[in-house]
């Protein structure tokens, strides 16, 4: 049990903006005329399609099968038709294209037949598989599948549920916790059993009193060891490791994880997920959403997966001076290249944006190193000496100042007084380091294929000269028996010794020769007719004329050894 709260250094406190949404209850957005749904819903692994253009699907019905570790299952979220399996354009930065399953909804959106997953006679194992299938991954934006963290659960003491959500505009957590704490709790109660935690601490920010109210309802009737707990509005409290040091005080080193401390973080809409995919047996096709900005009619929607964006925003109506939309918080979100992309497992919020509430930014400056940067950050790092390094392509000097250990959460971009956009060096050195391992595995995979090729070759020239080695060793041993064999078996020409090695080769195979020709015996000469045995007599008489005829033209030198010397 906890007794007092602590801190993380740096941090800072925008706007929240959180009352433009907040008050809206969940509501249910209307399909769409087509869901675009991704088989890749992280950047991390992807699902094999297992349906045809053609096929008619159910609501639930699994599309992707998982392939690799890092994979979940992938689901049709209502019921319809198949209608095109093929590349479209992912909701991401890059605006790449990737596999997705488009379904045209029939409108009846008719479930698959559901079964309640009995976790509790069922082994842990078996518990897990179950949520990997249902397509359960982290809905805090990470979207990091949820079995292979609870997999590496052993001998965790505290599981930690975030509904901290301090980044400002986003408030599908906030609503999700007010509507639905007791299956949050219910969801937060097996994740606690799977992981064998002893303790479960639930972290919301003080300013969500109603959420946190409802958490504390739906907690007293549960068993011991659940407190809710109340954590200071200061951007980034949701992260993983600073939501840690809050409540536990305990830091997290660089390169570490928190389940290496007996300490495991999970999202309250995970925990939603994880209830409803084993007390209901239902896998994850949709996802609460926040549409807030620039709009006419802000709130929080259960979207299905796989529905465009351009959908959302008819439901929100974006007013005429939006110039572009965001997709996440506007701190660690990104502008959608375009509006026809699809929402994913990870969306969490679409704002649409304009000049009046996001100015554009004014122009870059040079850095005057007054350090604001390294007080405001979070990881404890020094994001002036990243960004030189990163700016000035020196990814190795990058790493040495812990680059990776950057969580992007755009606190150092926020207060520089140089305006820089110090997050987009840090993404464009991390992408480029990650090319060039790319290309250095390709190189080495390449020159291992090739170093193995030529040992084939060598193994396989050696074991042609063992071969060659061995038959020419058993032709010795019958050339050795040969010899002492009787004298006309093999009876070397005149004027030739038998220490020849090609001549007593030749003789060797004829003695071999006439020995088969000797031994051969005619068949099926059984019950012949007197016409067939003169017929055959008559051959033999011509062939024995025809061999004395040939043996009395040839000359004695040219005479071989079958027809005598």
């Amino acid at each position: 049990m906890i007794s007092r709260l602590f801190s993380f250094r740096g941090g800072i406190k925008p706007d929240a903006h959180k009352n433009e949404s907040a008050e809206q209850s969940i509501q249910r957005a209307p399909l769409p005329a087509a869901l675009v749904v991704p088989l890749r819903q992280s950047t991390r692994a992807t699902a094999r399609c297992v349906v045809s253009v053609g096929d008619k699907v159910l609501k639930g019905q699994r599309i992707g099968e998982p392939e690799g570790g890092l994979s979940t299952a992938v689901h049709a979220p209502t019921s319809g038709t198949v209608t095109e399996v093929g590349l479209f354009p992912l909701a991401h930065p890059s605006g790449l294209d990737t596999r997705c399953v488009v379904i045209e909804p029939d409108g009846e959106d008719r479930w698959i037949e559901l079964k309640p997953f009995d976790y509790h006679s069922a082994s842990r194992q078996q518990a897990l598989n179950q949520l990997r299938d249902c397509g359960i991954v982290g809905l805090g934006g990470a979207t990091f599948p949820s079995h292979i963290k609870l997999g590496k659960g052993s001998g965790i003491d505290t599981l930690i549920l975030n509904g901290a959500e301090c980044e400002p505009w986003i408030t599908c957590d906030d609503r999700l916790m007010r509507e639905r704490a007791a299956d949050i709790l219910s969801g937060a109660t097996i994740l606690r059993e799977l992981i064998g935690a002893r303790e479960l601490i639930i972290g919301v920010e003080d300013n969500k009193p109603q959420a946190i109210a409802a958490m504390r309802e739906a907690a007293a009737s549960r068993e011991a060891g659940i407190r809710v707990v109340p954590v200071p509005s200061l951007y980034p409290a949701g992260g993983e490791k600073q939501l840690i040091r809050v409540l536990t005080g305990v830091e997290i080193p660089y390169g570490k994880l928190a389940g290496e401390f007996g300490i495991q973080c999970f999202n309250v809409g995970t925990a939603h997920a994880v209830y409803r995919a084993l007390a209901h047996g239902e896998p994850l096709v949709s996802r609460v959403v926040t549409l807030t900005g620039n709009v006419e009619r802000p709130g929080n929607y259960e979207v299905l997966i796989g529905t465009p964006i351009t959908h959302l925003l008819s439901l929100c109506r974006p007013r005429p001076d939006t110039d572009r939309t965001l997709m996440g918080g506007p701190m660690m979100g990104f502008a959608l290249p375009r509006l026809d992309v699809p929402v994913v497992k990870g969306t969490n919020c679409i704002i649409s944006a304009s000049p009046a509430l996001f100015p554009p930014p004014p122009p870059e400056q040079p850095c005057i190193r007054c350090g604001e940067c390294a007080r405001a950050c979070p990881a404890e790092l020094q994001p002036f000496e990243l960004y030189w390094f990163s700016r000035a392509k020196n990814f190795g000097k990058a790493q040495e100042y812990k680059l990776f250990d950057c969580i992007e959460c755009g606190c150092c971009a926020y207060v520089c007084p140089a305006h820089i956009p110090l997050v987009d060096y840090y993404r464009f050195a991390k992408s480029e380091i990650w090319a060039r391992e790319r290309e250095k595995a390709a190189a080495d995979q390449a020159r291992d294929r090739f170093e193995f090729r030529n040992f084939r070759q060598e193994r396989e020239k050696e074991e042609k000269a063992a071969k060659l080695a061995a038959k020419a060793a058993e032709t010795r041993a019958k050339l050795a028996d040969t010899s002492a064999t009787p004298a006309d078996a093999a009876t070397p020409p005149a004027g030739e010794t038998a220490e020849d090695p090609k001549k007593a080769l030749i003789a060797a195979a004829l003695a071999r020769a006439k020995a088969q020709k000797a031994a051969a015996q005619p068949k099926n000469t059984e019950a012949l007719s007197p016409e067939t045995e003169a017929e055959i007599a008559e051959i033999e008489a011509r062939r024995k004329r025809a061999q004395e005829s040939a043996n009395t033209s040839a000359s004695p030198s040219e005479r071989t050894p079958e027809t005598g010397a």
